[in-house]
Order: C-alpha cells, then sequence, then structure tokens
C-alpha cells in the first residue's frame, strides 16, 4: 500500500522528503484528473490532500469517500495553516485525549 500527496509544491517537497509521492497541483482540474488516476491504482492507499486542493474538488472528493473503500483519503491543513471553521490538529488531539496539550496562543 502506498501513500500519495496531492498539494502545493511546499507540501509535496515535505512529503517527498518523508518518502511519500506526490504531485503539485494548481488547479481543480488538474487536482481532479490527478485524483482519478492515483484512486485508479492498486496500491494506492491513502491519498493526502491539503484542505485547500480538496476544497477545489469536494464533490468528488466526497464520491469517493462514499462509493469505494479504498483510498484513505486526508486532508490537511497547508502551509497557511487551517482553513477557517475547520479545527487544528491540537483541537482534534485535545477533544480526543479530554485534557489540554500544550499552549495556544492568546490563552
Amino acid at each position: 500500500m502506498k501513500f500519495y500527496c496531492l498539494a502545493d509544491e511546499n507540501t509535496v517537497r515535505g512529503f517527498r522528503l518523508a518518502g511519500v509521492d506526490g504531485q503539485v497541483v494548481t488547479s481543480a482540474p488538474q487536482a481532479a484528473a490527478a485524483v482519478e488516476t492515483l484512486a485508479a491504482q492498486p496500491d494506492c492507499g491513502i491519498l493526502i490532500l491539503t484542505e485547500k486542493v480538496a476544497a477545489g474538488i469536494r464533490v468528488q472528493m466526497d464520491r469517493l469517500r462514499w462509493e469505494r473503500s479504498r483510498p484513505l483519503i486526508v486532508e490537511i491543513p497547508g502551509p497557511e495553516g487551517p482553513m477557517p471553521g475547520r479545527k487544528s490538529l491540537r483541537q482534534f488531539v485535545q477533544e480526543a485525549v479530554g485534557m489540554r496539550i500544550g499552549f495556544e496562543k492568546g490563552t
């Protein structure tokens, strides 16, 4: 099972340093085509996209999640941070653990 990353140049570069194949996408049509290609590959187990990329192809992302058992689609914040209205990784962990972890700005 392989991991793939579809994102901006900096995010893809970071994942490549960790050994994850990736492709830079700069438009919704480009992202949609890449997702279809990767999802059709039998070894694609986890597909990592930035929230910004996924937002541009939301209908396709939702369809893949409902119709297929693989790949697992993971949305991560991009270099600009979480999109407005989305929880940060710290917030998810704090909710799961049930306690405050570390310090946040302004607290």
